[in-house]
């Protein structure tokens, strides 16, 4: 009489492994999320109590929160070409937000910028153009700013790197209004006062309910929280009176519900779809919070700096089946880290010729940390940000440790972040052992990667 359920039970032993595998063999579906300007401190489930951002709290918890995640340079340009083919920006020479201009140097300078290029070259090899081959849908919705000065370079244009579809992808660095009227190349005016983070997200719910007959890969790389500082109405009054520790202007905050709101309809599209199981999400920021309406505290300083208010960013990665819901992951990760980790979700090879700037998070976001090896992680700003204030220089960080070389005299700053995550007492005096290993380090990837060095002042 134990016949038939011994049958039964051999029969799920068999048949459930197979369906496993199919299902794991599946590709998924990777949406990329890039918030502009965004800071490690400008969200409600970062520990921001003056904001409010239900959507992304929600979606922290169902994935994988990274404590110490990085974006590849101080300003986004470089980060954005970073994300885009897994190299240095100081490999690429791309080291500062585009166009480098000379406006940006500060009177009587110490030294002036190193030389580097305004585009990212088509030659390069970018992750879209890989998953395209593979088999993937591409479309890019949003700020590219990697393609030249703003004179319609459409042969740097997001088309020209892998992406079938590209809406509102350009030379800008920021858009001239958030409100319609955009005024935005490649992205056609639709109806006067729509709000721009509401209407990509309408464009990106558009693109993924007519991208199902392929896997696809989605870049909602949004111009927000970007200035102009400019929300709907009803959230600057709400925001109206909430400045303190965590918020410096209102009107930041405003924008910051606005995009979570824009966030959580796509999310809510995702899971209304069925498309929520298979589709890895990735949500980060380009690179640390703007310091004229951010408050980047604990951390020191802002966009434009090498301190850690400047690379420093949030970032979360959804993947269902794949990544265990709230858990919080404090390996240092790097923008670089993007382009293998997608390939591999993909089942994609990285080519050969890859140089092997980025590693794959794979084994972090399945808890296999053992299986994750990388020394250090490194950073090089030989160019004068759009405020004129920061000086040149380049970072590691090795572990807890982390040192920056100043490229006007050759000094250098040694911090712990474990201790002394507001970076204000420098370690080189008492562990000058470890600053010359770390500095040496520094040097040698400098010159692996072939970084473009600040020059000299004339002396005329």
């Amino acid at each position: 009489m134990f016949r038939l359920p011994c049958v039964m039970l051999i029969f799920f032993f068999i048949i459930a492994p197979t369906v496993k595998v199919a299902s794991a063999l599946e590709k998924p579906n990777i949406l990329f999320i890039l918030i502009d300007d965004l800071g490690w401190m400008d969200l409600e489930f970062q520990g921001n109590q003056l904001v409010d951002t239900p959507a992304l709290n929600r979606f922290a918890k169902q994935g994988m929160r990274f404590t110490d995640a990085y974006a590849a340079a101080p300003v986004c340009s470089p980060t954005r070409a970073a994300i885009m083919t897994g190299l240095f920006p100081a490999r690429l020479k791309i080291t500062n937000h585009i166009p480098d201009q000379p406006r940006f140097i500060p009177d009587e300078p110490k030294v002036l910028p190193a030389n580097m290029l305004n585009y990212l070259p088509s030659e390069r090899i970018t992750v879209a153009e890989l998953l395209k081959n593979a088999g993937y849908s591409t479309a890019f919705l949003g700020k590219w700013h990697l393609s030249g000065t703003g004179r319609g370079e459409a042969k740097w244009e997001p088309t020209a790197q892998g992406f079938d579809l590209n809406i509102g992808g350009c030379a800008y660095g920021g858009p001239p209004t958030f409100f319609d009227p955009y005024r935005i190349p490649n992205l056609p005016d639709r109806q006067q006062g729509e709000y721009l983070p509401d209407r990509l997200a309408d464009e990106a719910i558009n693109y993924m309910k007519k991208a199902d007959r392929k896997p696809f890969f989605l870049c909602l790389w949004n111009y927000t929280v970007h200035w102009p500082m400019e929300a709907p109405e009803e959230l600057l009054k709400k925001y109206k009176g909430r400045e303190g520790d965590g918020l410096n202007d209102t009107r930041y905050g405003a924008m910051i519900e606005a995009m979570d709101r824009s966030m959580g309809r796509i999310l809510q599209f995702l899971d209304d779809s069925g498309l929520s199981e298979n589709t890895l999400v990735v949500f980060t920021s380009d690179n640390g919070g703007f310091g004229g309406v951010a408050d980047n505290r604990p951390l020191r300083a802002e966009k434009g700096y090498l301190y850690e208010g400047g690379i420093r960013v949030p970032l979360v990665v959804r993947w269902p089946g794949v990544v265990s819901p709230e858990t919080i992951e404090s390996t240092p990760v790097i923008s670089t880290d993007f382009f293998p980790t997608l390939l591999e979700a993909a089942s994609v090879k990285v080519p050969e010729t890859y140089e092997g700037d980025g590693v794959s998070l794979l084994p972090l976001l399945k808890t296999e940390g053992d299986n994750f090896s990388r020394d250090s992680i490194f950073f090089h700003y030989p160019n004068y940000a759009f405020h004129r204030s920061n000086r040149l220089g380049s970072a590691i960080r090795r572990g807890d440790h982390k040192l920056i070389e100043w490229l006007d005299d050759g000094s250098f700053e040694l911090y712990n972040l474990a201790e002394d995550l507001q970076e204000s007492r420098d370690l080189s005096d008492e562990k000058p052992s470890l600053a010359e290993r770390m500095l040496k380090q520094l040097h040698d990837w400098r010159l692996k990667v072939d970084a473009e060095m600040p020059k000299a002042v004339s002396a005329n």
